[in-house]
């Protein structure tokens, strides 16, 4: 038997491939965009911090989480901002 993988290296270890796995898709697509790498990232990030939540109790690093979290949100808002923009000025 082998070494039990503890939940946060189960986490980190699912995202690693969950980028992975994007990147090679915007590689073979040949359309790197930094924007849609960074919104996917997000989507994967909520959804591994929905599946670590632990209702009695509350590990560090999913403490930690809230604050990755709530970047992201403050840098997806910055990207629809920045993309309502480019489309209200296509329109003029």
């Amino acid at each position: 038997m082998g070494i039990p993988m503890r939940r946060q290296q189960v986490v980190i270890i699912a995202l690693a491939v969950w980028l992975m796995i994007v990147c090679m898709y915007m590689v073979l697509a040949m359309q790197v965009d930094f924007e849609i790498l960074f919104i996917l990232y997000f989507i994967g990030v909520i959804v591994l911090s929905y599946f670590i939540e632990s209702d009695y109790v509350s590990p560090y690093y999913q403490r930690n989480i809230w604050f990755i979290l709530a970047a992201g949100v403050v840098i997806f808002g910055v990207i629809v901002a920045g993309k309502i923009l480019e489309i209200l000025g296509h329109l003029q």
